[in-house]
């Protein structure tokens, strides 16, 4: 399968299960102290707009780590020249939907890695016609799905596990959305 054709592609154990189950509870543990102690300032969100009442992070240090570390694996697989641009986690919960939605230009070239959690697919519509049913893909803990963000719908049905945490590392092959326009990853919006 070629990404310039298909505008997505599935990049198994892209990252050891070691790192992925290492990020999984650490981003399990953050929400725990954000859930103690709410006032902690750039420890994450309650509010996300995606996805009310779920722990989100907006280019959490860890996760910016990934995103750079990922970053040769995504040129190479894509074949573009690409400029990471910022990271975004989540710990869905049972009842999550994401709703069918294209990326803004910072998530032009995205990628959605499986941290760990129960399963839970997601889908795209690479034929660019609205409402169709789209391909469902499962990831599996360390596995990702590399896709065009700004052209492709995408979106998750209900969720009916307990627990599923995503990374989404995105990359512009612009210049100027580097680091999502700031001076440099990990700092907040």
């Amino acid at each position: 399968m070629s990404f310039k054709k298909n505008k997505y592609l599935v990049v198994k154990n892209c990252i050891p299960r070691m790192i992925a189950n290492y990020s999984y509870h650490y981003l399990l543990l953050k929400r725990a102290v954000f859930q103690k102690l709410p006032t902690l300032p750039h420890f994450g969100t309650f509010r996300d707009d995606q996805v009310p009442g779920t722990y989100s992070h907006y280019s959490d240090v860890l996760m910016d780590t990934l995103l750079v570390e990922v970053h040769p694996i995504m040129e190479k697989k894509t074949k573009l020249k690409l400029f990471p641009t910022y990271s975004y986690c989540r710990v869905y919960k049972k009842g999550d939907v994401l709703e069918r939605h294209k990326d803004r230009p910072s998530c032009e070239i995205s990628t959605t890695l499986n941290l760990g959690g129960d399963n839970w697919p997601i889908y795209l519509e690479p034929s660019g016609k609205k409402g169709l049913k789209g391909v469902k893909i499962n990831l599996k803990q360390g596995d990702m799905l590399i896709y065009s963000g700004c052209e492709l719908e995408h979106w998750r049905e209900p969720f009916e596990g307990e627990e599923c945490t995503q990374v989404f590392l995105h990359y512009s092959t612009k210049l100027e959305n580097r680091f999502d326009k700031r001076p440099m990853l990990g700092l907040p919006k």
